[in-house]
């Protein structure tokens, strides 16, 4: 059987940078920070005071109380998301074989802000006073199904978990169900809201996250020598995949073709990367393999890009595996810089983020790159957006778990 193509027909994202995937990329060209003092929960006995939220959400702009009431944050942020991705794809699902439509997104925590809400209900109050809405809000797959029943999407539908690779694992299973012919448009993507008193005490106990408490907005600093963690996100992002002719005879706006995908695992540690960097390695060159391009036609890379040490390190050194002199030639960098750690949906926003750049020939910069490494001495785009017209993109997320994912686009 020939493999059907696949293109991304719409995106949505939800962000610090902003509640539409407009205001993102503007922020993104701009090289806006969307750090700050976290303004939710008592941060004096946390080691970071900061995050990225989601300054501008007020839920009752988007849900009704009769709703909202039933989601938790994370949903909440996937089907706002969601709704933007689908009115810009242009599909109306009462004119479409709803059976040949599906939806697969990644989290990698899930509903944590409940969890926690409702343990203090429940021992303050007692059992009986936690909610029936409990369960069904906190449950990791939660998003998709209420993203199914909102767009009436009635084929595979599922949730992908695996740390900060979830969201590129829905999406390249989401690649797949099209490929393979089990399903004509995907709805896919992740979403995460983590930011939570005990969400950012895990991180701090772990020392991933930043401590640059003084300067919220220069702490993400990816590649850069004085890098000391990675600044907590939230969000979501969303993407309409659709087969390449079902796109076509509709006259989808086509932003771009989805052309490959690569899927490994360090097998090493459960939250340390191996420093050989083999696995990252493996990743980028199943994508390329898998969508048929060579490694010289790649001009810019995505890179997962945390801003801690070891990431950006190893990461680099598997740029320079894969691509050899090459390398030197590429654009790298890091959307991590502005809107902060999305997690599990962290591979959605950036290949949103990767759509853009072979939509409007632009490249985000990786911002606050002040003291270069000379063990990280590729071009990482500093500060400054750039112009430029590549044909081919990957995306990288790299998990905890040892999971690597890459992701490959291409202009149509």
């Amino acid at each position: 059987m020939t493999r059907r193509r696949v293109v991304i027909t719409g995106v949505g994202a939800v962000s610090s940078l902003g509640l539409d995937m407009k205001s993102n990329w503007a922020g993104m060209l701009a090289g806006t920070s969307g750090a700050g003092v976290i303004t939710r929960f008592d941060t004096s006995k946390h080691t970071c005071k900061f995050a990225c939220e989601v300054w501008q959400w007020d839920t009752d702009k988007f849900f009704p109380k009769t709703e909202s009431k039933r989601l938790e944050k994370f949903t909440q942020y996937y089907l706002v998301a969601a709704s933007e991705a689908m009115a810009a794809s242009g599909l109306d699902m009462g004119k479409e074989a709803r059976e040949r439509a599906g939806c697969i997104l990644g989290t990698g925590i899930g509903g944590i802000h409940e969890i926690e809400a409702s343990k203090v209900l429940q021992v303050e109050r007692g059992a009986d006073r936690v909610s029936p809405f409990f369960i069904p809000k906190i449950m990791a797959n939660a998003m998709a199904g209420q993203a199914a029943i909102r767009f009436g999407l009635m084929g595979t539908c599922y949730v992908t978990s695996s740390a900060c690779a979830s969201s590129s694992h829905a999406i390249g299973m989401a690649l797949r169900t099209i490929q393979w012919g089990e399903a004509d448009i995907m709805l896919t993507g992740g979403s995460e809201a983590a930011t939570t008193e005990l969400g950012l005490a895990g991180f701090c106990s772990l020392k991933a996250v930043s401590t640059r408490n003084e300067d919220p907005k220069r702490a993400s600093r990816p590649f850069d020598k004085n890098r000391d963690g990675f600044v907590m996100g939230e969000g979501a992002a969303a993407l309409v995949l659709e087969e390449y002719e079902h796109a076509r005879r509709r006259g989808a706006p086509i932003l771009c073709e989805v052309l490959g995908y690569g899927s490994t695992d360090d097998a090493y540690h459960i939250t340390a990367p191996n420093e050989d960097a083999d696995g990252p390695s493996r990743a980028m060159a199943g994508a390329l393999r898998d969508g048929g391009i060579t490694a010289d036609k790649v001009g810019y890379i995505n890179a997962h890009g945390t801003s801690t040490f070891l990431n950006d390190k190893i990461e680099t050194a598997a740029i320079k595996r894969v691509f050899g002199d090459h390398a030197r030639k590429l654009c790298v960098s890091s959307t991590k810089s502005m809107v902060g750690h999305l997690l599990g949906a962290s591979g959605a926003i950036e290949l949103a983020a990767c759509a853009m750049t072979l939509q409007d020939r632009k490249v985000h910069p990786t911002i606050n790159q002040e003291t270069p490494d000379p063990e990280l001495d590729l071009d990482y785009v500093p500060n400054v957006a750039r112009d430029l017209t590549v044909d081919y993109v990957l995306s990288n997320s790299l998990g905890f778990g040892g999971h690597n994912t890459s992701l490959l686009l291409g202009r149509v």
